[in-house]
């Protein structure tokens, strides 16, 4: 168990999601083939920019110059974006290291419409999501692998056109549309990461996910697809009964229960979980630690409730585990998630769908806490 670093607890801190506008479900926002693009006439686009890390006023729509893909590079042209909660953390200038002019948020999807010198993994027309890191493609993760975070360190995906590392794309399905698409990079590969790649789920296992985020929606939806029980915990009842039609089989509210993990215990005979999606930090990992079984595994995800510090200072009284933080994930996890999801067409949830124009409306509606599933703006 190592340090839980700065990049790990922003990382975890950034999951959260949001959207407003049009009413959208997981089956019916409509898969959206390529539309009239304008990659072969007028050079300009248009774009969000973040001008000022005052807060959600700094997200200004300009237009820009076209990119054009470089050596290794696809152009692609973005339809849909989704939010996390890094993305307004960058805004309000709360997020460490990320300074204003930049193309903000690193959830997308589109399709191909030109590449770069040496480029074989992708082609024109391919229908793609990038990876949140755009060069962390395989094995475990390094400060090299998690330096290029897309809306941070290089230019984000809010914007008609992007130039993305050809490496850093990921195909989609064509069951998937590209409102769905633009959901997974960051909260379901997370999810994805804490569960199966660093957790070894195993069907018959027992999970908690903490809150209705992103990530715990995805985890719900994970584990159940691998044959694993989960219980949900958080504060609204609405949410925990959405929650429960998703697959869920234990409820837990725990403004009403503010020891949960003793409604934890009793849900598994006083064992404890196997795993933990901790998304609350230091205000809610004694609960989770008290709420593992022996030799169980908790994933540090969020930043929400206090600073976790280091995870391998926390007092776990002398009970085995396995506490570690989750960096997102590389391309090849993204990859193994989708086949994943392919076995049941398994849809992300979305909750609603916001306009271009309407992208600091969605950005606010985030703000409000008050959505279920992701937030997508269509681009």
């Amino acid at each position: 168990m190592g340090t839980l670093s700065t990049l790990s607890t922003l990382i975890g801190a950034s999951l959260g999601t949001a959207g407003a506008a049009r009413r959208g479900t997981p089956g019916g926002v409509g898969h959206r083939r390529a539309r009239r693009d304008n990659s072969q006439g007028d050079h300009t686009m248009k774009a969000y920019e973040l001008q000022s890390t005052t807060g959600i006023e700094g997200w200004v729509q300009v237009e820009k110059p076209q990119p054009q893909p470089g050596p290794g590079q696809a152009l692609v042209r973005i339809r849909a974006v989704s939010l996390n909660y890094r993305d307004l953390m960058v805004a309000k200038g709360t997020y460490p290291g990320e300074k204003a002019p930049l193309i903000p948020v690193s959830d997308g999807a589109g399709e191909v419409v030109a590449v770069g010198a040496g480029v074989t993994r992708v082609k024109p027309g391919d229908r793609v999501a990038p990876t949140f890191f755009q060069v962390w493609t395989d094995g475990p993760s390094t400060p090299e692998k998690v330096g290029k975070a897309l809306g941070g360190s290089v230019p984000g995906v809010l914007a008609e056109y992007v130039a993305l590392d050809a490496e850093g794309l990921v195909v989609l399905p064509d069951w998937l549309s590209f409102e769905e698409g633009a959901t997974l990079p960051c909260a379901a590969v997370t999810a994805w990461n804490a569960l199966v790649p660093q957790g070894g789920l195993k069907a018959g296992q027992t999970v908690l996910a903490q809150g209705m985020g992103g990530v715990s929606i995805f985890a719900l939806q994970f584990a159940r697809i691998l044959g694993a029980r989960v219980l949900l915990t958080s504060s609204h009842d609405d949410k925990l009964e959405r929650g429960k039609r998703l697959g869920a089989e234990g409820l837990i509210n725990y403004k009403k229960s503010p020891n949960w993990e003793e409604q934890v215990l009793a849900l598994t005979e006083g064992e404890g979980v196997d795993h933990v999606l901790e998304v609350g930090g230091a205000g809610t990992l004694p609960h989770s630690v008290r709420a593992t079984k022996k030799g169980g595994h908790i994933a540090l995800i969020g930043l929400l409730s206090g600073a976790m510090g280091k995870a391998d200072s926390v007092d776990t009284g002398g009970k085995p585990l396995r506490i570690e933080p989750t960096y997102v994930g590389s391309r090849v996890m993204f990859e193994d998630m989708l086949r994943a999801m392919s076995r049941e067409k398994t849809k992300p949830v979305i909750d609603r769908v916001f306009p271009f124009a309407q992208a600091r409306e969605a950005l606010r509606y985030m703000e409000s806490g008050g959505h279920f599933g992701k937030i997508v703006i269509s681009v």
